[in-house]
């Protein structure tokens, strides 16, 4: 993926729930005084969108997760502001079971290191 591809489409996971997301976004977008403002256009269930400077578009996707939810963002300018957002979430721990974890109580097999 281009540098450009990579701050156009960002993604996050979160502890929050999918509502919560929404929430948050339209709070941090709405307080924003700078040319890159962002006004709220649409809203729904699972998205949020706004609009900015120049007709310039940032969509907010949710989706339940495991544990969370994962967010997506997509906008061309406010590629740093979303980042931030982003970034504010609270995080949701990525949990990979260990497949080789000992068991208590095993013995190693026989020819194997200990």
């Amino acid at each position: 993926m281009n540098q450009q591809a990579s701050r156009t489409l960002q993604e996050a996971r979160t502890t929050l729930a999918p509502d919560a997301v929404i929430a948050a976004a339209k709070e941090f977008f709405s307080r924003r005084n700078t040319i890159y403002a962002a006004f709220l256009e649409k809203q729904g269930p699972t998205y949020v969108s706004f609009r900015g400077q120049g007709g310039e578009e940032l969509i907010i996707g949710v989706a339940p997760v495991d544990g969370g939810t994962r967010v997506t963002g997509s906008t061309y300018i406010f590629d740093q502001q979303l980042a931030r957002f982003l970034g504010a979430l609270p995080p949701l721990a990525d949990v990979t079971p260990n497949p080789v974890a000992p068991v208590a109580g095993a013995t190693p097999a026989a020819g194997a290191a200990a």
